[in-house]
């Protein structure tokens, strides 16, 4: 890590309205990346392109499901180490864009089997978003502890995963119960962090941390929804 990450301190040693401005430049950034994928997703669908992929990603469903974990990984990962604003935000940039990508063939098929559901999954990711970012507000209590149980949580979803992958097994609803409950916690971890630890020039590497658990929790709402389909 840079003498330029060393010397900015973190958030929370900031003054109550430099605090402030930081957090809110973190929402806002979330909430144009949530924007963005919703546009790629639209022009996806009306161009066709999730169609034609749709269905040679779906005969790889389990190299899909593991690419979109790492994907959420790998990115925040490269975006907390690169120092150039312009690379952060190339970066965010690249990873909504897989991420659109890595979505359109679940999107595509829950669309088709049932209009309407898209929308529900949607509704019930923001409400649960809300409620786990205004608790990390509200209470300001520092979940920096949750960091172990999310390292193990990553490791054992990997093992199920490459698991079902070898021995054919289906991740069945109680793994996306248990994925929307580690989402869940990934949310609380990540708006803590903004709140307490990032330093003031990493609001990029923040916002793209938030975005990818908000995505992750989506994801595993909208196959739970399938899965009742």
């Amino acid at each position: 890590m840079s003498s330029n990450v060393n010397y900015l301190g973190p958030v929370s040693s900031l003054s109550v309205e430099d605090r402030a401005n930081f957090i809110w430049r973190c929402y806002a950034h979330v909430t144009g990346a949530i924007l963005a994928f919703a546009a790629i997703e639209v022009y996806f669908f009306e161009s066709g392109i999730a169609e034609r992929i749709a269905l040679p990603m779906l005969q790889n469903w389990w190299m899909v499901l593991g690419a979109f974990i790492l994907c959420g990984w790998g990115a925040t990962h490269v975006a907390h180490r690169i120092e150039s604003k312009n690379a952060q935000y190339a970066a965010f940039a690249v990873f909504v864009m897989m991420q659109a990508l890595i979505f359109a063939p679940m999107l595509f098929i829950a669309n088709a089997r049932a209009p309407g559901m898209i929308e529900s999954a949607a509704g019930v990711t923001v409400l649960g978003v809300v409620g786990l970012v205004a608790t990390a507000m509200i209470t300001r209590k520092d979940f920096s502890f949750l960091r172990g149980m999310m390292v193990w949580g990553f490791m054992l979803a990997m093992v199920a995963i490459i698991g079902s992958m070898i021995f054919g097994f289906h991740l069945g609803t109680w793994f996306s119960v248990a994925m929307i409950g580690f989402a869940g916690a990934a949310v609380l971890y990540d708006t803590s962090n903004i709140m307490h630890h990032y330093p003031q020039d990493k609001y990029v590497a923040a916002s793209m941390q938030l975005f990818a658990s908000i995505a992750m929790m989506f994801w595993y709402i909208l196959r739970l929804f399938m899965g009742r389909d």
